[in-house]
Parts: C-alpha cells; sequence; structure tokens
C-alpha cells in the first residue's frame, strides 16, 4: 500500500528573501473499479469506473460509491471488495474489484447510462435530480430543530482527526456525527466526494445508522455531495465552503437540511 504522503523539496519566497525546505505532499492516484458479476462458473467483468484518490481505505470507497451512486442498493448483494493482483506492475494496488451476487440481474449498459447521470453529468439539472428521486429507497427524515453550539462546535472536532491534512493541508476531509456532536468516522482524500463515499462505506460496513447522523465536509456543498447525503439518507449536511444552486434545490427537494459557510460561530441555513 502506498504511503498517503510524500516528501519533496520545495524553494520559499517570504518576503523577498528566497530558501529551501521539505516538505510533504498528500499522494494522489488513480483508482480503477471494477465489478464481477454472472454465474460463478461464468464470471464476467465491467470496469466501471477510474476515480483519482489518496490510497488507503479502498474497499470502503468502492461500497460507498457504488452504494452512493445507486448501482447497488443492498449490502448483501455483494459478496467481497478485493484488491485486483493479476494487473500490470503498475496497477497493482490501484484496481478494486466487487463481486456481486451471481443470482443479481446485471445490465451493465443501465450501470453505465446510471452512473452518467447521478454523477451530476447529465443534460440539464432537473434531469439530474429526476435521477436521484428515482434511486432514492425512502424521503429523508428531517433532522428537526438544530442545536447552533453544537453545530458551530463540529469544524474543530474534525479538525483534531485531520491527520494527513496536518502535514499537508492538501486534502478534504468527510466526517459523521451523532446527534450529540459525537465524531463517528472519518476521512481524508485530495477529491471531496472520495472522502464521503469512503466515510459512507465505512458507515455501511458497520451497519451504521446513518438516518441518525450528519454529515460535514472540509469544501464546498456541491451537487454531487448532497446527491450523496440524499441516497444515503443522511438528514443533515454541514460544510465549511458554499453550495451550490443544484445543491440547495436537491436539498430542498429531499428534506436535506443543508447548512454551509460553517466558520467560527457562524453558518448560513440553506435548507430546507
Amino acid at each position: 500500500m502506498s504511503s498517503l504522503v510524500v516528501p519533496v523539496r520545495v524553494a520559499t519566497v517570504e518576503a523577498a528573501v528566497h530558501s529551501e525546505r521539505e516538505d510533504l505532499l498528500v499522494v494522489e492516484e488513480p483508482l480503477e473499479i471494477r465489478l464481477g458479476f454472472g454465474a460463478l462458473e461464468d464470471r464476467k467483468e465491467i470496469r466501471l469506473s477510474v476515480t483519482m484518490r489518496t490510497p488507503g481505505h479502498d474497499e470502503e470507497l468502492v461500497r460507498g460509491f457504488l452504494f452512493t451512486e445507486g448501482i447497488v442498493q443492498d449490502q448483501r448483494r455483494i459478496l467481497r471488495i478485493v484488491q485486483c493482483q493479476h494487473v500490470k506492475a503498475e496497477e497493482l494496488g490501484n484496481v478494486m474489484r466487487a463481486e456481486l451476487d451471481p443470482t443479481m440481474e446485471v445490465d451493465p449498459a443501465q450501470w453505465q447510462r446510471n452512473f452518467y447521470t447521478t454523477s451530476s453529468c447529465g443534460v440539464c439539472g432537473k434531469s439530474s435530480i429526476d435521477a436521484v428521486h428515482v434511486q432514492c429507497q425512502q424521503r429523508i427524515i428531517p433532522f428537526g430543530p438544530i442545536d447552533s453550539a453544537l453545530i458551530t462546535g463540529l469544524p474543530e472536532r474534525m479538525r483534531d482527526g485531520q491527520t494527513v491534512f496536518r502535514h499537508t493541508g492538501g486534502i478534504h476531509a468527510a466526517a459523521l456525527f451523532s446527534r450529540k456532536g459525537e465524531l463517528l468516522l472519518l476521512r481524508e482524500d485530495v477529491g471531496r466526494h472520495n472522502a464521503v463515499d469512503k466515510v459512507i462505506g465505512a458507515a455501511l460496513g458497520t451497519n451504521l445508522a446513518l438516518a441518525d447522523t450528519l454529515l460535514l465536509v472540509s469544501g464546498r456543498a456541491g451537487f454531487e455531495l448532497v446527491q450523496k447525503c440524499v441516497v444515503a439518507g443522511i438528514p443533515l449536511m454541514a460544510a465549511v465552503g458554499a453550495p451550490s444552486s443544484l445543491a440547495v434545490q436537491l436539498a430542498k427537494g429531499s428534506g436535506l437540511t443543508l447548512i454551509g459557510f460553517l466558520r467560527g460561530e457562524r453558518f448560513n441555513r440553506y435548507a430546507p
């Protein structure tokens, strides 16, 4: 497994004074996700997606990705998720395969069409939102009243758990908290969507009730992150940065409580 960080020599300029020093960079490598399906005596494979991620928690990333993109909703349908060994030397450690239940009806073309739309790459915003609503199993149970002191205390708790960020400053984080503000899970990744998939995948692997949690992300609240919360049934999402117009539209239509610009003692509530 690759290290999460790599050392690099950098030239620093401060007040017109030049110097050199050692620095650490977060690792970014491609991860290819494959699916194995069909009868056990005649398994087939599809190469589903490639994402740029920080190595680590790859099984959680695959599990969360398949769930939040609406590809595999029932976790019992995933027999196992393994690292592929019979690959090119340069690919070793960067290819994961999810083995699906042989009784699962599979339409690879439908997967590809579904992934295209739910990745917020639809022809228009409305088609993207409609696709999310179709794949959701049930409407989100409203979070209810918000404890302002609890919400404003979450970023500090998340930062305390961001070990890679402290060394590099170049990585996103997603953290799941209980309704009482207890940190349950935290994952870091160079991709904000990967961090969310990792933390949701970890929750699915431990049968954590996502309906009783809230999610905090270190960056902005883009449509793709709100989409993942809605599909997972997480009732509240908070972001340090701003939401997009489509993210707010999806949150309002889904019953998701969406908070942005969570900094210091203030935040904005955009939905519901």
